[in-house]
């Protein structure tokens, strides 16, 4: 193989998300085209100069890894063999994690051969990506301490709890030197087509805007969620408002007079908009949304269950579990023990 051939390994984990996968590679197939067709990169940029398909070789090369080398079921139900597992794998320039919610069973509490596969690629100055959820493999393995990272925006608080030396960002995408993350889906094509655009100038990342048809790329700054109002149709401003402190405060839940008091109105006129825009009470609403998160966390997290319910502000493990009853009829226990089902049932019976 050319020595100048950047090999590109993104490791599958079960549940993967296969537009995930496509817009990354599809990144990298496009950088070959175009790559070839501008010519070798000019000596005075810092990446280095590639042969094209047409050439000696192409500029990237994409290999699918699995934990065992065996077939790895995407989310979507689609099996896909990988080239390689870990063990067989050949040195990489980059390795990218590509896993979404939630995190399956072989790396939830952690996978010492993946960790060590990684560690073994970043001592060797590899560079290491996250894709969906993919950045709290890296954070397991203690190779995002000091750095800015992004995923999915239901486990960023986890990850920032368990890992406080991570900068744990919203932002769809995040390049901080050797470490790249993004939140998955469309974010992977953002990610790998903003990091070869800077690996190989402006001229070239524009005619891989062009190749995907795209006028412009999203800023990695760009938010996971869109505005509250914009979200939820929401008409009044105020409102609007109320409801995204209480959406950045569910862990340690605001009173309604200092909801009303920040947005500039007063209790009676904060409850009289929850009323006639939602046709519930401010507090009830604030509940709603609390006991939401917690659901999305057992279902999809390996947090446990106090911490979540502490985490989501409920004062007591008694006092998580008959909110969570009354809302959803089953106990947080019987929930994730749901799952949990649900999910081996779904892997024996695709």
């Amino acid at each position: 193989m050319n020595p100048a051939v950047q090999r590109h390994g993104f490791v599958l984990l079960p549940r993967f998300s296969l537009l995930s996968l496509g817009g990354a590679m599809d990144a990298l197939a496009a950088a070959n085209a175009v790559l070839d067709d501008l010519g070798p990169t000019p000596a005075a940029s810092p990446a280095p100069a590639f042969a094209g398909p047409g050439r000696a070789a192409a500029a990237y090369q994409a290999l699918t890894l699995s934990l065992d080398g065996r077939s790895v079921r995407a989310a979507c139900g689609t099996l896909v063999q990988p080239a390689h597992g870990l063990a067989d794998a050949p040195p990489l320039d980059a390795v990218f994690v590509l896993s979404e919610l939630p995190l399956p069973e072989p790396v939830r509490d952690g996978h010492a051969p993946l960790h060590a596969f990684l560690r073994s690629h970043a001592s060797a100055g590899a560079t290491l990506g996250g894709i969906g959820s993919g950045a709290a493999v890296l954070a397991q393995a203690g190779l995002l301490g000091g750095h800015r990272a992004t995923l999915h925006w239901a486990l960023g608080p986890q990850l920032a709890e368990q890992h406080a030396d991570v900068v744990v960002s919203s932002n769809v995408y995040e390049i901080d030197r050797q470490r790249l993350s993004c939140t998955g889906s469309t974010a992977s094509l953002d990610l790998l087509l903003a990091w070869l655009g800077r690996r190989h100038g402006e001229r070239a990342g524009q005619a891989l805007l062009a190749h995907f048809g795209l006028e412009r790329l999203r800023a990695p700054d760009e938010r996971q969620r869109t505005p509250v109002a914009a979200r939820t149709g929401l008409a009044s401003p105020k409102l609007a408002e109320a409801v995204a402190l209480m959406e950045a405060n569910l862990g340690e839940p605001l009173p309604t007079e200092d909801i009303a008091q920040l947005v500039g109105v007063s209790r009676r006129q904060l409850e009289r908009l929850f009323k006639q825009h939602l046709d519930e009470l401010p507090s009830r609403y604030y509940a709603e949304l609390r006991l939401a998160r917690a659901r999305r966390l057992l279902q999809q997290t390996s947090q446990s269950i106090l911490q979540i319910g502490l985490g989501c502000g409920f004062s007591s493990g008694s006092h998580f579990s008959n909110a969570y009853r009354a809302r959803y009829g089953r106990t947080p226990r019987d929930e994730r023990s749901q799952r949990a089902a649900a999910w081996q049932v779904h892997e024996e019976n695709p």
